[in-house]
């Protein structure tokens, strides 16, 4: 069987440096975060061959695209890449369908109609077959860019600022969206964003560049959980992202239930329905501990723990707390003089106290855990 993942590693020393090496499994996705100018754009670029850099090795659905190693290239145009850009690149004096036939071109013209109509239907875009870009909406626009990208039956989908042109209640629908059709095609998919919510809603592993280096590559829950990286920090305080299963609703209290692996949690009401995967986010700063199980709260939850670990900053900085709560590793931010007087010490039994208000549910979930990029 073919190896359908997705290596990759660069370096060059300029214009933009690179120094990045990561692997992306079917399935997964993977978001590449970091300040404006670290390198983002130019890691996709490689990917899709329309950048080479001085020293590449680029491997996807067991072929090599690109090796100067070796003294291998392959042109963008041989490459089974799906690429959907921020600014959309359609083509004005083409419909809808036109735009999405202008990528078959590697299959006879007898069937590209009828396979470029199936992915509009992919994104739920075929009443709107008929029209030009000028003609739709920027979310509609974006969803014909998506379609063209399926068109081409991807070995990779690669995803750069995809909802930045578009307000965020059409955000969310397009990253359900993508959500939807990632998962339908099971390839490897890399996402650009400065956008806290994408990587919330869509990654299931995160890189941080920095100067075009890769500084940081881990689960989306693990990279959530620091404090010390640059982008991230200056758009999110830290948190604990993980998928939970709504369980039961509550309409007489005004409360969802969620599952997750070691037990329940209780969040605000939320249009999703019962048996839906969702991801959750809770900042570290709204998670309270106790010593004992307190009483006469307005606290939905209270959560039995155990600290798994100490993260001490600066003098004046906060603490990060990591609590054990089943298979689920929960962050607690306090300060040093709550270290000392709770006694938190790794091993201390405590309760974490989350208000259902900080629980975010923000929709469906794309991911899961399993092997992440090695």
């Amino acid at each position: 069987m073919a190896d359908r993942r997705l290596t990759v590693r660069l370096g060059q020393a300029g214009p933009i440096p690179l120094d990045v090496a990561f692997e992306c499994g079917p399935g997964e996705t993977l978001a590449i975060f970091g300040p404006s100018g670290s390198g983002k754009t130019t890691v996709l670029r490689s990917i899709a061959g329309l950048h080479a850099a001085s020293e590449s090795l680029v491997r996807a659905g067991g072929e090599t695209w690109s090796d100067t190693a070796r003294g291998v290239f392959v042109p963008p145009h041989r490459r089974h890449v799906g690429f959907v850009f921020q600014e959309y690149a359609l083509f004005p004096h083409l419909t809808a369908l036109g735009n999405v036939e202008a990528a078959l071109t590697d299959r006879p013209r007898a069937g590209r109609r009828a396979r470029a109509f199936e992915c509009l239907s992919q994104v739920h875009l075929e009443d709107k077959a008929h029209r030009r870009p000028g003609e739709l909406s920027g979310g509609e626009r974006q969803r014909v860019a998506l379609a063209r990208a399926l068109a081409r039956e991807p070995r990779v989908l690669l995803l750069d600022e995809p909802f930045s042109a578009v307000d965020r209640a059409v955000r969310r629908h397009l990253q359900d969206e993508v959500a939807a059709v990632r998962q339908s095609l099971d390839v490897p998919a890399v996402l650009v964003t400065h956008d806290l919510d994408d990587v919330v809603r869509l990654a299931t592993h995160v890189l941080h560049l920095e100067r075009g280096r890769g500084v940081s590559l881990d689960t989306v829950s693990a990279s959530m959980r620091r404090a010390d990286l640059a982008g991230l920090v200056d758009v999110a305080t830290p948190g604990t992202v993980f998928d939970a299963v709504v369980q039961h609703h509550h309409p007489d209290r005004g409360v969802i239930e969620l599952a997750f692996e070691g037990g329940t949690i209780a969040t605000s009401s939320h249009a999703v329905p019962e048996g839906a995967r969702v991801r959750v986010r809770i900042p570290a700063r709204d998670v309270m501990l106790a010593t004992a199980r307190p009483e006469g709260l307005s606290v939905q939850n209270v959560l039995a723990a155990t600290v798994a670990g100490v993260e001490l900053g600066g003098p004046l900085e906060p603490v990060m707390v990591h609590l054990a709560i089943g298979a689920l590793r929960l962050t607690a931010e306090v300060t040093r003089d709550a270290v000392v007087r709770l006694g938190l010490t790794p091993g201390r039994p405590v309760f974490a106290l989350v208000k259902a208000v900080s629980v975010d549910v923000t929709g469906a979930s794309s991911a899961g855990g399993g092997r992440g990029p090695q």
